[in-house]
């Protein structure tokens, strides 16, 4: 709930993923609940039908058919022809969207922190796998960074450092200017729809989308988070069959703002459990995404209702997601990483 000045953001790769857990990772593939066609060759198995080592099935010969795949084996021994069908491979494309924005440069750890280590892991998983990951981080002051689509164990570390690169350093510079009282916080509201609108226009291909932030996002007129994710479950085009992706929301969220007498308590350097939080009585509170300000008189019935708001809204989110086909993961910033990916993710699905 808080968002301070970070003491320590990572600067390289393996600040992002420790050796110990790539080495858990290696026997992970990325799962998508629907079929997609691959653009190169890969590890995960199509329902299309082409040319691999993995035999399927015999089927009988057609005029048209292709005389390459005629079994003649069975051919001189039944005088049957019939046509030798495999199974084909196919990689997955792997759309991995970083949140950057203002609003998760809080918690301890860093909502921004955790939500890198999950999207690290999983590009970890989908580049040894040798399918295609593309990255884009969204939310800076800058504008929205982009990473187009790499392949292979080669391309870990150009990856990584990527989101160092486009979600740290602006945050240490959001950081510095927020300590020296400067910077237009106004300004850093990002265009959450217009991002998702470009997200869903890429030429990345379908495959997995992985949308990770706080979905903290404005209300009107920029629309909350809802029309932009709307955008992602929408068929690609007047040909299409389908959604263009199997989208997964990640939310993470930190403990103070799930829970705001856990912010006060760390606030209080320390204070016992059942000491009062912090956060009460006169406070100035200052939105990070818009700017606006507010004077606000804190007592315990008003964090009652504001749990009970939070409530809601990670409900509702998770709602909006399953009608219309995403998977929706609430995350603590204090989670976990490497149970969130070996155990969270593969029950939900998106890992096996």
């Amino acid at each position: 709930m808080l968002a301070g000045t970070p003491s320590r953001l990572p600067t390289t790769t393996g600040e992002l993923l420790s050796p110990e857990l790539t080495a858990r990772l290696d026997r992970l593939d990325v799962v998508s609940r629907k079929v997609f066609a691959g653009k190169l060759q890969g590890e995960r198995r199509s329902k299309r039908r082409g040319k691999s080592v993995e035999f399927e099935e015999h089927r009988d010969y057609v005029p048209g058919d292709d005389l390459r795949h005629i079994d003649w084996n069975v051919y001189a021994r039944f005088d049957r022809l019939v046509l030798k069908i495999f199974e084909e491979e196919e990689d997955l494309s792997l759309i991995l969207v970083l949140d950057a924005s203002a609003s998760m440069l809080a918690g301890s750890p860093l909502k921004l922190l955790t939500a890198a280590r999950i999207a690290m892991a999983l590009g970890y998983i989908g580049l040894a796998r040798n399918n295609r990951v593309s990255c884009t981080v969204i939310g800076t002051p800058g504008g929205d960074r982009r990473l187009a689509s790499v392949r292979g164990r080669s391309s870990i570390q150009r990856l990584g450092g990527f989101m160092i690169d486009a979600a740290f350093e602006p945050a240490r510079r959001a950081a510095s200017d927020r300590a020296g009282g400067g910077g237009a916080t106004a300004a850093r509201a990002r265009d959450w729809n217009e991002s998702m609108r470009a997200i869903a226009g890429s030429r990345e291909g379908k495959g997995v989308l992985v949308v990770i932030s706080d979905l903290l996002v404005p209300p009107p007129p920029l629309g909350g988070y809802q029309t932009g994710l709307r955008l992602l479950s929408a068929p690609s085009g007047a040909q299409s069959s389908g959604a263009a992706f199997d989208v997964c929301c990640v939310q993470v969220l930190s403990p103070g703002e799930l829970d705001p007498s856990k912010e006060g308590r760390s606030a209080g350097g320390g204070a016992e459990d059942d000491a009062p939080p912090a956060l009460l009585g006169d406070l100035s509170l200052t939105d990070v995404e818009t700017g606006r300000s507010a004077e606000v008189t804190v007592t315990p019935a008003l964090l009652d209702a504001y749990r009970a708001s939070v409530k809601r809204f990670v409900g509702g989110a998770a709602e909006f997601c399953t009608a219309r086909g995403m998977t929706h993961l609430l995350v603590p910033s204090d989670a976990d990483v490497a149970a969130l990916v070996l155990d969270t993710l593969r029950r939900r699905g998106l890992l096996a």
